[in-house]
Order: C-alpha cells, then sequence, then structure tokens
C-alpha cells in the first residue's frame, strides 16, 4: 500500500506562498510609507537643513557624527518614528525583524548613494561597530546587498 503525499505537498506549497504573499505586502507596505515622517516637521526642516551637510561628508567621520548630534529633536522624532533604524529599540538591531533589517539595508543602500564616497560595504563595517552586530549578521547583510545588487 502506497501514500499519496500529493496533498499535503500541495497544501503546504499553498501555506507557504500565502507566506510569502504576507511578507511581500508588509514589504510593499514599508515601501510606500519610508520616511513619511521625513515630509511634515520636526523632522522636515531638520532634514531640509542636514541632508546637504550629510551628503558633502564622509559616513562615519566625526564630521557626520556632529551633523547627527546637531540634529537633535529632528533626528530623534525620526527614529522614534521608523522602525527601520536600529535606534528606535531600546536594545537595537537585537530588536529588529527580518522586515526592519531587510528595509534597513535598503535604506542604507539608498543612503550611500547620496555620499560622493559612499560605499554600503564600508557602511556594512562601520555600522557594525556603531550597533554591534555579529560577523554573521553583517556576512547576511553583504549576501543581502549582492542579491539586491544582481537583480538591479
Amino acid at each position: 500500500m502506497s501514500y499519496d503525499s500529493r496533498p499535503e505537498t500541495y497544501e503546504h506549497i499553498g501555506v507557504v506562498r500565502a507566506l510569502l504573499t504576507s511578507v511581500v505586502c508588509e514589504l510593499l507596505d514599508r515601501a510606500q510609507g519610508h520616511d513619511a515622517s521625513k515630509l511634515v516637521n520636526p523632522e522636515l526642516s531638520t532634514f531640509d537643513e542636514y541632508t546637504p551637510m550629510l551628503r558633502e561628508s564622509t559616513f562615519g567621520s566625526d564630521e557626520y557624527k556632529g551633523f547627527l548630534q546637531g540634529m537633535g529633536t529632528g533626528l530623534k522624532h525620526h527614529y522614534a518614528h521608523n522602525r527601520h533604524h536600529p535606534e528606535h529599540y531600546a536594545e537595537g538591531i537585537a530588536e529588529m525583524n527580518l522586515l526592519d533589517l531587510i528595509e534597513m539595508i535598503c535604506d542604507w543602500m539608498a543612503a550611500t548613494r547620496r555620499h560622493a564616497d559612499g560605499d554600503i560595504r564600508r557602511s556594512l563595517e562601520l555600522n557594525q561597530e556603531r550597533f554591534g552586530y555579529s560577523d554573521e549578521l553583517k556576512r547576511i547583510l553583504n549576501n543581502t546587498v549582492s542579491a539586491i545588487e544582481d537583480r538591479g
């Protein structure tokens, strides 16, 4: 007597498809709402003032860090309202989920493109020191950058 596993296999495939679709929908929602808080004060005036200066600075430099400090209330508000930033959480990256990390790495990739000397791989190194994530997570983030770059 043989057992036909196809109904269970089809059910499994359907459940995985539904779960992946749920993830895709969440990412689409995040794409539509990404950084919307920058379009209203206190963030709007802060980013209007500091974005040109940040663009001309080297990521991770003392000058860059000084600009972040100068952004004060606007930047605090931004972190508080955007869960794709490690600063949103009391325990940083350790409290983030994979969807947060995907939005974070896309944000970091876009941010490096604004800098004349931007380099996402270098940013991952500097951010490892800044946020204290493991070599394993850094490798996963690098792999994710490669996968995104390979698509387009």
